[in-house]
């Protein structure tokens, strides 16, 4: 056989680059786009990054860093109990997320397991990044606790559509019916921001009527197959991160002790969380401040603007980080328990 392929014409293995096929060929400059989109992509972040880095540095140097310091000795403790009970009711809606999944998927771990995986990936998301907590440590605990690869993905698209689901019918109730004024200069007007309040509202419809007309269906993605919940679970997801993401706005509006009403602080919450998400910086470090200074610094005096985002940074970031690592290293000491059935 080498023999055979020995013999065949010089000419007849070499195909001069003229009678290549030209589907065979690269695309053009679209093709050298593709190939050179995850390095320019890598480079926008990084600019981003940057940017936000030095816009936050030029306007620490004009801020009154001893007010602030006097708004923060100033709080009540009766309001940062509020604050953080709140906080606690919120990660308790998020935990409800992978308890709902647990019925939809059918798996059957204990159900304060699964309430602790989905407080320390809640937690450990907020503060290291979704690749991190919301991904890395969802597999890692629930694949120790016994479940299978494929079911995890389940849980955590699961999980993932649920948070998100309040957050289109929100963001696009308040952008539609109540649209933040926007600073002098913006490119995008309330008028704009109605338009995409609309279209969030239509994706969010789009979901409900699927699980309403394909529910217990089983559809595939990426060669994965995933179970559609039904109507009413689509409804109680809405309405489980629906209440989450009020809680949050709660959290932030109490903190900002009556210095900006409810609805104006939600709506910039909503549109800060697209900015961490689009920015993938662990934790939204710098990202959330730098929306919240945007749209609030002509509404809000300086000192207590960054007092209550310092604050909410303490209640809603660091405290549960310290209860949630503790919870996980228990959880990895009994990592090795299995649930009936696995």
């Amino acid at each position: 056989m080498h023999a055979e392929l020995s013999a065949e014409p010089p000419a007849a293995r070499s195909t001069p680059v003229d009678t290549v096929p030209r589907d065979a060929r690269p695309a053009g400059w679209r093709g050298r786009l593709a190939a050179a989109w995850p390095r320019l992509k890598r480079l926008l972040i990084a600019g981003f990054f940057l940017l936000v880095a030095v816009l936050l540095v030029n306007y620490g140097r004009h801020v009154d860093w001893r007010a602030v310091r006097a708004v923060l000795q100033a709080y009540s403790a009766g309001t940062l109990a509020l604050a953080a009970a709140c906080g606690a009711a919120s990660y308790a809606l998020y935990c409800s997320y992978d308890l709902l999944a647990r019925r939809h998927v059918g798996h059957e771990l204990p159900r304060p397991q699964v309430a602790a995986v989905g407080f320390v990936s809640y937690a450990f998301n907020l503060n290291l990044g979704s690749l991190v907590g919301g991904v890395g440590l969802r597999y890692r605990l629930y694949s120790r606790l016994g479940l299978a690869l494929d079911t995890i993905t389940q849980v955590l698209a699961f999980s993932v559509v649920s948070n998100w689901l309040g957050y289109l019918v929100l963001a696009g109730g308040v952008f539609v019916f109540f649209p933040l004024v926007l600073p002098p200069g913006w490119a995008l007007d309330s008028t704009g921001l109605r338009w995409v309040g609309a279209l969030l509202l239509l994706l969010a419809a789009a979901y409900v009527g699927l699980c309403f007309a394909r529910g217990r269906r089983r559809i595939t993605l990426r060669g994965r197959s995933f179970a559609v919940p039904s109507g009413p679970t689509a409804l109680l997801q809405l309405a489980l991160s629906c209440t989450n993401w009020m809680l949050i706005a709660g959290v932030i509006t109490l903190l900002m002790n009556g210095r900006l009403d409810y609805v104006s602080a939600l709506s910039v919450l909503l549109i800060a969380a697209v900015a961490g998400v689009v920015a993938h910086i662990p934790a939204g470090l710098g990202v959330l401040e730098a929306v919240f200074v945007a749209l609030l610094v002509h509404r809000v005096p300086q000192a207590e603007l960054l007092a209550a985002l310092i604050a909410y940074r303490a209640v809603y970031y660091i405290a549960p980080l310290g209860l949630a690592l503790a919870v996980f290293l228990l959880l990895e000491r009994r990592g090795t328990a299995r649930s009936p059935g696995q």
